[in-house]
């Protein structure tokens, strides 16, 4: 398992991007808008960690905008950690095994999402390649939220 990033939302990009380039240095070293969903991620790394950042934007900080205006109470703003994995079914089974949740599963063959047993989600991306998708969870509900 590889560490990629965490995500936080962000009310005002601009202002955001100031304090965490400017002020704390970090460098920005991918952004994407996103027209269908309205939003825009941008990922900064520190500048220690560029080059890795650059290969694998991993380990970053993914500040994402939401163009929709919405107000973040109680930690909202906080989005989840994101762990790359060698096999995405494996892994999700094995959780299962272990009585978690997969609350949503990796249908795609690319992303499913865990929460912690204090409720911080846990995002997991494929390694590499997307896998085929495939059954069970081709066809497995979300559960709860993530």
């Amino acid at each position: 398992m590889q560490y990629l990033h965490t995500m936080v939302r962000v009310r005002d990009l601009d202002e955001s991007l100031t304090f965490y380039c400017d002020h704390l240095g970090l460098i920005e070293v991918d952004r994407s808008e996103h027209e269908k969903g309205r939003f825009t991620l941008v990922f900064l790394a520190a500048p220690d960690q560029l080059d890795q950042a650059k290969v694998s934007k991993s380990p970053t900080l993914e500040l994402t905008y939401n163009w929709d205006k919405e107000e973040y109470a109680g930690g909202k703003n906080f989005g989840h950690l994101a762990f790359a994995v060698d096999d995405i079914y494996n892994t999700c089974q094995q959780l299962m095994d272990a009585g978690i949740v997969i609350n949503r599963p990796p249908r795609c063959g690319h992303m499913a999402f865990i929460k912690s047993p204090d409720g911080i989600s846990i995002e997991l991306l494929q390694k590499n390649e997307d896998l085929v998708p495939q059954e069970p969870w081709l066809s497995m509900p979300n559960t709860g939220t993530w």
